[in-house]
């Protein structure tokens, strides 16, 4: 006898088609990092790795009983996907239940990756950054440049984005968007010039060894509050002193790390302690913030967990049947 289960798949379609808001994307990374702070959401450092052809892989682990979930992310980047006309960044999320271990989705991890990273770099910036920010700097144009784009819009007035990065093609096309938002887009030549004056930064260039780093961190503004996306690949580690505030998104896994992306001494904590309020909180006008991140998996499941609610509630996604063998009763 066989047993038969479905589950659904969730490709970028779909997701898109669901029109989750930003105030979506951060109420589940809130409520998820709690959680988690209460011992009722669990998560593991992601594995990671580089081969020396340059290509990166990467996975990620996070469960939780409310959303009774199991997220695993796989990804691989490869730089030389662009020349196959491919994605640079590849991923895939599968979603468990929690309980009993059946699947219950398997969902465009691209997405899910570009829609959490942006919400992770909003959600501190909601809680760090000036409410009334106007002007934001883009280094690096691809993927996160346009989730971050557009995620950040919604929560500040933004009037002028300032965009650089090693591809023109890119690049225009960021600039496009942003005119088509009404923004006003400078297309800048060099990171320091994006960078002048910017009040909002993100930093979200591709990892590769072709590019020595090139961005100085004492070049921001005072006041300016920078999300730095891409493991510090693009910063002259010797300039990092020059950001006052450093938030990180779990202390003690970044602390733990064979390859720390910023010395553990100047982190000022997380993202569950500035949601505890143990961080001074707010707006420093003299004070040059940043949110330096791996991409915790935790965030991946509150995503991937969002996503899939919603997408049962209005019957989107492909169903898929699996069929097992029935196990034998014991006698």
């Amino acid at each position: 006898m066989l047993d038969t289960h479905e589950f659904i798949h969730l490709d970028e379609a779909d997701l898109d088609g669901l029109a989750v808001t930003a105030t979506e994307v951060i109420g589940a990374l809130e409520t998820l990092f709690r959680r988690q702070d209460e011992s009722r959401a669990w998560a593991v450092p992601k594995s990671a790795f580089q081969l020396p052809d340059g290509r990166y892989l990467m996975a990620t682990l996070a469960a939780a009983d409310d959303p009774p979930l199991v997220a695993v992310k796989s990804l691989v980047l490869n730089p030389r996907n662009a020349a196959r006309g491919l994605r640079q960044i590849n991923a895939l999320v599968t979603l468990l239940d929690s309980d009993t271990g059946l699947p219950v989705a398997v969902i465009d991890g691209g997405w899910i990756t570009a829609i959490r990273t942006a919400g992770l770099s909003a959600l501190a910036a909601r809680h760090l950054a000036n409410p009334e920010s106007t002007r934001m700097a883009l280094i690096g144009c691809g993927v996160q440049a346009l989730s971050h784009l557009k995620i950040f819009s919604s929560l500040f007035p933004l009037r002028e984005i300032r965009a650089f990065g090693r591809g023109a093609e890119n690049r225009d096309a960021l600039c496009e968007v942003a005119e088509g938002m009404g923004l006003r887009a400078i297309r800048s030549a060099a990171g320091r010039d994006a960078m002048e004056g910017a009040e909002l930064i993100v930093t979200s260039v591709t990892l590769t060894t072709d590019v020595p780093p090139f961005l100085d961190a004492r070049g921001l503004a005072r006041g300016s509050f920078t999300a730095v996306t891409d493991y510090m690949a693009p910063w002259r580690k010797e300039t990092a002193s020059a950001f006052d505030r450093v938030v990180v998104d779990d202390v003690a896994h970044e602390t733990a790390s064979d390859h720390p992306l910023i010395d553990p001494e100047r982190i000022n904590g997380d993202l569950r302690t500035l949601l505890r309020g143990e961080i001074a909180d707010g707006y420093a006008p003299a004070i040059r913030t940043a949110f330096v991140f791996r991409g915790p998996a935790i965030a991946d499941l509150a995503l991937a967990g969002l996503v899939y609610r919603k997408a049962k509630a209005t019957s989107v996604g492909r169903p898929i049947q699996s069929r097992r063998k029935r196990p034998t009763q014991p006698s």
